[in-house]
């Protein structure tokens, strides 16, 4: 067998025929060797490494605040003598429900902030890593109204010395209690039902997002028996203020970002649907145009929410990447039909109305630290891979691009891909076939590694998208192989 660059460039031949090597048969623009220099305000590696590392400096700084104010739920309450509850067996209890209690609305409020959409937050962490903390957070809350919810029972049975159907008939119909034995079965209802049918079959996006916002409003129920059923937080307590307070904020954050932000970023740019084109067996591109959409600040590999406001469409969200170099007058998506949701956009009109959220995203060539880079895509993963492509700054010989399929019809975008590839000098490898256990590559080519694919992988910048179990297994590898955390870039799809 051929050492490496042999095995690779056997790859580059076979895939883009005739090309050759693609390096060779390159030819940049005066505006890109423009770029290349630097001039013009392109991005460098210095000034993307600066940006790297405020941005990691403010995602600790973002963590540590969150951490913070779940430290200050258990201080405010200390401070109420909180300790002396532990002195009696039922006092113990319900000291340890009020405190998982606060625990899990702290928690749910800084999921709530993570998926705000704030510029700060998503600007410092980025949207993988807020979301993964979002995820994370979600166990937390379940949890801790579990038990909340049995360790205050059980503590007042004690204290009352009652049965649990004596006590349970006495709390009955205290102030806001039933708001919160409804909101705490509806979430736990929405929890096995979810899991439940996510055993059997991936759930829809429009079927996961509806759980996920009944699921908000579940636990937003329980929250006023918060101020009418607790002591702790009573009228004129410092507590109350301040629960009151980061209650005020998260609220004004979803208010702003998640509803008035898009509002006016849809009525500004009027975005409408230009044509809908055949981008493979079960994909298509949609073009978009409207006003000024060189102020929409999009960028090459960001993602933005559609909401096509066509008949039986305008209640579906989806969060769809751009797969082409934004433009001032234009956008492209391209979509693939997975669910009832988007297989209905295939027939959506020339001039449907769309509102939009977003941009939202850092997988961008601003991330970028290093002079080389390598833009990994699998499925239909390859659509904001085609879009940095086309207008990240490298130069010739610095650019290798690996696409991941299945099967061959699944390798969107693919001529276009190769004529980019062939314009800017990059280098093209083409994966098919299905993966065995544990590995990414074609179960016919499990000797492939990435470092054999990517020249100098080490020093590169790492784009990965596609499905998570797929990032996950190239993320492993790359940093197996020594590419710094920094310097991997992941967008997957997970909701």
């Amino acid at each position: 067998m051929s050492g490496p660059t042999g095995r690779t460039s056997d790859l580059h031949r076979r895939v883009t025929g005739g090309f050759g090597n693609l390096n060779a048969m390159s030819h940049v623009t005066a505006a890109a060797r423009g770029a290349l220099l630097g001039s013009g305000g392109a991005t460098t590696p210095a000034k993307a490494h600066g940006r790297a590392r405020e941005a990691w400096n403010g995602g600790t700084a973002l963590i540590a605040a969150g951490c913070a104010t779940m430290a200050m739920s258990v201080v405010l309450f200390l401070a109420d003598g909180g300790l002396a509850r532990f002195a009696t067996l039922g006092g113990a209890l319900v000291a340890v429900g009020v405190l998982a209690g606060l625990l899990a609305t702290n928690a749910l409020l800084l999921m709530l902030l993570l998926a705000a959409r704030v510029p700060l937050i998503d600007g410092s962490l980025g949207q993988p890593r807020a979301m993964s903390l979002h995820s994370r957070l979600g166990d937390q809350v379940v949890y801790g109204l579990g038990v909340h919810a049995v360790f205050l029972l059980l503590g007042y049975m004690v204290l009352d010395n009652a049965s649990l159907v004596a006590e349970w008939a006495y709390l009955w119909p205290q102030s806001d209690f039933v708001l919160a034995v409804v909101g705490m079965g509806l979430l736990l209802l929405l929890v096995v039902v979810s899991s439940v049918v996510a055993a059997r079959r991936r759930l829809p996006y429009e079927v996961w997002h509806g759980i996920h916002l009944t699921s908000y409003a579940a636990v937003g129920l329980a929250i006023p028996h918060m101020f009418s059923m607790s002591g702790l937080l009573g009228e004129g307590s410092w507590q109350r203020t301040y629960w009151i307070a980061i209650l005020v904020v998260t609220g004004a954050a979803l208010l702003v970002f998640r509803f008035l932000a898009p509002l006016v970023i849809s009525l500004r740019h009027k975005l409408w649907v230009v044509s809908v084109q055949p981008a493979g067996p079960d994909a298509y591109n949609i073009e978009l145009s409207g006003r000024r959409l060189d102020r929409l600040g999009a960028r090459s590999g960001q993602y933005l929410h559609w909401r096509f406001l066509g008949k039986g469409l305008w209640w579906h969200q989806h969060p769809f990447s751009l797969s082409a170099a934004p433009g001032p007058d234009k956008l492209r998506i391209t979509v693939r039909s997975r669910g009832g949701g988007s297989a209905a956009l295939a027939s959506v009109l020339p001039g449907t109305r769309v509102f939009v959220e977003g941009p939202y995203g850092s997988f961008t060539d601003r991330a970028r630290t290093s002079k080389t880079i390598a833009l990994v895509g699998a499925g239909i993963g390859i659509a904001p891979i085609r879009a940095l492509l086309e207008d990240a700054t490298f130069a010739p010989g610095c650019a290798t691009v690996i696409l991941r399929a299945s099967r061959p019809e699944e390798l969107y975008l693919l001529d276009e891909i190769e004529r980019l590839c062939h314009r800017r000098g990059a280098s093209l490898i083409v994966l098919t076939g299905h993966r065995a256990e544990g590995c990414w590559v074609p179960a016919d080519r499990v000797d492939l590694t990435l470092s054999e694919l990517v020249p100098g992988l080490a020093d590169a910048d790492l784009y990965l998208c596609g499905p998570s179990g797929f990032t996950a297994l190239v993320t492993a590898e790359a940093v197996a192989s020594g590419v710094p955390a920094r310097r991997i870039h992941v967008e997957d799809f997970n909701w």
